[in-house]
């Protein structure tokens, strides 16, 4: 098993897929940087100073505004509440949830990365994993080893987890080494505080408790880890059952889109809360942001991929035993 999977490795290096994640990360990195660097400068002409209480109070400000309008839709007042209420609860403890440094800036990227971006780079090195042996006629010479074909299928799915986890710390640390230039690479001590519950439209705080920021951080890299290995997942299946790259490409391609503009019009079809797509998004509930679906909570999230991923790798595995090539 060690030398299939390590064969599977070499199989990833030599195609440079690998390379081609790092590259990209390399060239958004910096875009999303000076972006950021850029919101501090304009909070900065704007109010006069950098203090985040200035543009808090005045999110709060429009946010109350917003709410008592007639025409604002049920679903946009919820959200607004929500952002409301936690916006205030850090204001009274006088924490800024969003402190421009390094640490920061890894955590907000990977907040926002795990439902679209993570999952599209997991596609490039996980979308053909097997439909390229079909594309270079070497599937057949794999089978006819004196190798069970679970054992084949296995090693690729190995080599998948190992890929996943190497581009989430490539993530995390090349987030960390390229903001700290501008932002300072202080910033791992500061409280962050987890622990809230969205019900409906209002926020419990009653189990809400600070943490360091090095926790939290930590605690989103897992929940990326997790999001991208069920989407990993999801293509080793799609890349079984369908023979050509560009047809298991685009359909996960079209799966993932699909979900994140799912994620913003089904809050009243409870139904879609069974999608995996709709639950990748694990890191909403560690800063109480609202779920798509009422109802919805981490457990939750997590036991529905648990069922997705265990039923993916039981197709993958079950249709390579059958399929006579």
């Amino acid at each position: 098993m060690l030398a299939l999977v390590q064969n599977e490795c070499i199989k990833m290096i030599k195609k440079r897929r690998f390379h081609v994640v790092i590259l990209i990360l390399a060239a958004l990195i910096p875009i999303f940087t000076y972006a950021q660097m850029r919101i501090a400068q304009n909070q900065l002409k704007q109010y006069g100073t950098t203090d985040w209480r200035a543009d808090a109070r005045q999110k709060v400000n429009d946010y109350t505004t917003r709410l008592n309008s007639p025409r604002m839709p049920e679903e946009a007042k919820q959200y607004l509440k929500v952002q409301t209420q936690l916006l205030q609860y850090y204001l009274d403890h006088d924490i800024d949830p969003k402190a421009p440094n390094a640490v920061t800036f890894t955590r907000d990227f990977a907040k926002n990365s795990i439902g679209l971006f993570v999952p599209l780079l997991v596609m490039v090195f996980a979308a053909d994993i097997v439909s390229s042996e079909h594309s270079a006629g070497t599937i057949k010479l794999l089978l006819t080893r004196p190798v069970r074909r679970w054992k084949i299928l296995m090693s690729k799915l190995i080599a998948l987890i190992l890929f996943v986890s190497l581009s989430v710390l490539a993530l995390a640390a090349m987030c960390y080494a390229i903001s700290g230039l501008v932002f300072g690479y202080g910033g791992w001590t500061l409280p962050t505080f987890v622990g809230f519950r969205t019900t409906g439209s209002t926020v419990d705080v009653s189990l809400v408790h600070a943490v360091p920021q090095w926790l939290y951080v930590w605690m989103e890299l897992g929940l990326v880890w997790i999001s991208g290995l069920v989407v990993a997942f999801m293509s080793l299946m799609l890349s079984v059952l369908i023979r050509s790259t560009a047809a298991s490409m685009g359909t996960m391609l079209a799966i993932i889109i699909a979900g994140t503009i799912l994620q913003n019009m089904v809050s009243s079809w409870e139904s879609a809360k069974y999608l995996f797509m709709v639950n990748l998004r694990l890191t909403d509930y560690l800063d109480g942001s609202l779920p798509p679906i009422k109802g919805m909570t981490l457990g939750f999230s997590l036991a529905v991929l648990a069922v997705w991923s265990a039923a993916a790798i039981a197709v993958s595995f079950y249709h390579l035993r059958v399929k006579t090539y």
